[in-house]
């Protein structure tokens, strides 16, 4: 990464369906090995912003950089291959297809075959291979995606709700892959478990009606009620 510029950074981003403005004038940035969280109720612009930085939506104006280049006007592939990758809300898997052939695919698309990465962090996916994809539960739909997004070794995770929907016993195991994954990768959340965010966040950003309304500290330095209360 260059000296001063950030790993990922989106500047006055302005984002509309339509007739509706979405995103208003939003700032986001993420520096490597850093866990940052974006927060908010439903509706507020955070899933705009994850699928506008991934290359999902256009902008109508504002720059997204990655270390420098601008993303703006690429496609998703094309901002895949540079290393930013995005892990959606709705656990969609290739349901026909089975644990192995959905890995496969991810392997051939990043040319990374080293699946002991994933297995390493999802140990259930590994009894799990041969079994089709649509009759896994939540909890293993999303092992399964963060497995596949990891391979090629990406430099920023943009994940979309992680834990919607899943078993505490399921969020303590994210919780701890996170961590060990900002270790080698620099990750955006969109997340509304107060608590884990507060627990690994290095920084919380607040969304409120499309726009950042506070930036707070992470790693215990901010509560789940004192992040409530800007959202």
């Amino acid at each position: 990464m260059s000296p001063g510029v950030n790993l990922l950074e989106a500047q006055k981003l302005n984002v509309s369906y339509g007739e509706a403005r979405v995103l208003f004038d939003v700032d986001f940035r993420i520096d490597d090995r850093e866990i940052v969280a974006c927060v908010g109720r439903n509706g507020a612009g955070k899933t705009t912003l994850l699928r506008t930085i991934a290359g999902f939506v256009k902008p109508v104006s504002g720059t997204v950089t990655a270390d420098g280049t601008s993303l703006v006007g690429l496609p998703a592939y094309a901002i895949a291959r540079r290393g930013v990758k995005y892990v959606p809300q709705d656990k969609k898997v290739f349901a026909d297809l089975t644990v192995r052939e959905n890995l496969e695919l991810g392997s051939y698309a990043t040319k990374d075959y080293d699946w002991d990465q994933v297995t390493g962090y999802f140990p259930k996916l590994k009894v799990l291979m041969d079994r089709k994809a649509g009759h896994l539960s939540g909890g293993e739909r999303q092992m399964l995606m963060i497995g596949r997004a990891i391979l090629g070794k990406p430099r920023v995770l943009l994940v979309d709700e992680p834990t919607e929907g899943l078993a505490p016993g399921i969020v303590d195991q994210l919780k701890e892959v996170f961590r060990d994954l900002s270790g080698k990768t620099a990750l955006a959340i969109v997340e509304q478990n107060l608590p884990l965010v507060c627990a690994i966040s290095t920084r919380i950003y607040a969304m409120k009606e499309g726009r950042i309304v506070a930036e707070l500290p992470g790693a215990g330095a901010t509560t789940p009620v004192e992040c409530e209360q800007y959202v």
